[in-house]
């Protein structure tokens, strides 16, 4: 499985806020509003709460693509404290959502809630419409082995800052397949 770093990431974010801060806004503005009417696709971004600093980057990338995006704690309705009601939402939210992405860093491997959400993705989206998005920050990644049987996403040979951008990101499926992200998420 291969590996996008961590300051990949954050540096893609910094290269789209130098260039366009207004789209930026509407971006980001537009996942609070969850305005998914106007969108083709959807997709359930998996994380775990300990890296809030790379979603913003990960929604940029995802709407640049044209699509909407759902995250938890963007959503006002979701309670800020875990219940039942919580993970039945959460359910749902899973199910109407296009597509299931799982931001695997080593702290959503670590998350129960995390593992629970990508158990529940598999039970309704599997090869298709799930990929694991695995995040290196530390030097190691503490991957599970069952994250090989789903399709990762990964960045091509970036140079620099400068060749940094949407277009760098892949699918790759277990059996070696590729597709571009974009695409990925279209289809």
């Amino acid at each position: 499985m291969g590996f996008v770093l961590k300051s990949s990431i954050k540096r893609l974010g910094n290269f789209m806020t130098m260039y366009d801060q207004d789209r930026l806004n509407k971006i980001v503005s537009e996942a609070h509003s969850r305005v998914s009417d106007s969108y083709f696709t959807s997709v359930f971004l998996s994380h775990s709460h300990h890296d809030t600093d790379l979603i913003f980057p990960i929604v940029v990338l995802l709407r640049g693509y044209g699509i909407d995006v759902y995250v938890d704690w963007m959503d006002e309705t979701m309670s800020k404290v875990p219940t039942g009601e919580t993970a039945q939402k959460l359910k749902t939210k899973i199910q109407v959502n296009n597509k299931f992405l799982f931001l695997a860093t080593n702290s959503a491997l670590s998350s129960k809630w995390c593992n629970w959400e990508i158990g529940y993705g598999d039970a309704y989206k599997y090869i298709d419409d799930i990929a694991v998005f695995p995040i290196l920050s530390d030097g190691k990644w503490e991957g599970q082995e069952y994250l090989q049987i789903y399709p990762s996403v990964k960045l091509r040979g970036v140079y620099n800052e400068y060749h940094l951008g949407p277009n760098n990101f892949y699918v790759e499926y277990p059996n070696g397949d590729s597709i571009s992200l974009k695409e990925w998420i279209k289809q």
